[in-house]
């Protein structure tokens, strides 16, 4: 949010996810525009690149480092709490490194749009220059960007499931064994929806709790300003810091922990069906 936007008669929350075109890129009919969204996963995927190069390009030593430290409870977390308890073992050197770089990416964009930064769509005059306002936006709060990284999931759970099982073995798991044929007509649709319920239930997910928390925080600071009071001031300075606090301290891992979770759950289930 910028909070800018904050200060002005005509202050609607939802204009803040409003996202005009930076610089038009259009291929056919495909829409490839940078704009502040594009701009924050830019920033995020830099970030991740630089926190896991720092983190984990390290020669080990007996007396550990801060560095070495840091890298080998990110490892500890990924590998023991994630990876190794829901991927099989003949899937899991394959697949750690997808799940590990989508919690550290998603944890990473999602702590940054609590960060306030000089990328935005207001612009105000500093001696003469003219300079974007410093604000907070989550790029997850984007059902575009959590849907993307659902498709990767949801695509890489059908691969992985088809290439380990053969198509025949996959699709049939999908069938409860011992279920009579005359439910087949019913079971088999039902399957299929609930294999795409997975890609809105992690996309949703993810995108109605970075949004809710932005929200909060937008509409009580915005209230200072649409209400013109001192009172206001008292209460919703604290409670916008509660929220915030709140978000950064914890919604912001556990997001990116459930999604990383679901996602080893997910391919693993299909490299080795249950049934």
């Amino acid at each position: 949010m910028t909070f800018l936007l904050a200060a002005t008669e005509d202050f609607k929350p939802q204009d803040e996810f409003e996202l005009p075109a930076w610089v038009s890129i259009h291929l056919g009919p495909l829409d490839m525009s940078i704009n502040k969204a594009v701009v924050y996963l830019l920033v995020g995927a830099a970030v991740t690149i630089i926190v896991g190069i720092w983190s984990m390009r390290f020669g080990l030593s007996i007396r550990p480092s801060r560095r070495q430290t840091t890298g080998e409870a990110i490892y500890e977390l990924i590998h023991g709490q994630i990876a190794e308890s829901s991927l099989p073992t003949k899937g899991l050197n394959l697949w750690f490194p997808y799940v590990a770089a989508l919690f550290l990416f998603i944890w990473i964009i999602n702590l940054i749009g609590f960060i306030p930064l000089p990328i935005s769509d207001e612009h105000v005059h500093v001696a003469g220059l003219e300079v974007p306002t410093w604000g907070i936006y989550a790029a997850t709060a984007n059902i575009s960007v959590t849907l993307a990284l659902a498709l990767l999931t949801f695509f890489a759970t059908h691969f992985e499931g088809i290439r380990f099982n053969g198509p025949v073995r996959y699709f049939k798991s999908w069938v409860p064994q011992g279920a009579p044929k005359p439910l087949l007509a019913l079971i088999v649709p039902l399957e299929v929806i609930s294999q795409f319920m997975r890609l809105i239930s992690l996309s949703v997910r993810l995108f109605a709790n970075m949004l809710a928390g932005h929200m909060l925080i937008l509409v009580m600071i915005g209230l200072i300003f649409i209400f013109e009071s001192y009172a206001v001031i008292v209460i919703a300075v604290p409670a916008a810091t509660a929220v915030y606090i709140f978000e950064v301290t914890i919604v912001v891992t556990i997001q990116a922990f459930v999604f990383a979770l679901l996602s080893a759950i997910y391919i693993g289930g299909a490299i080795e069906p249950e049934h």
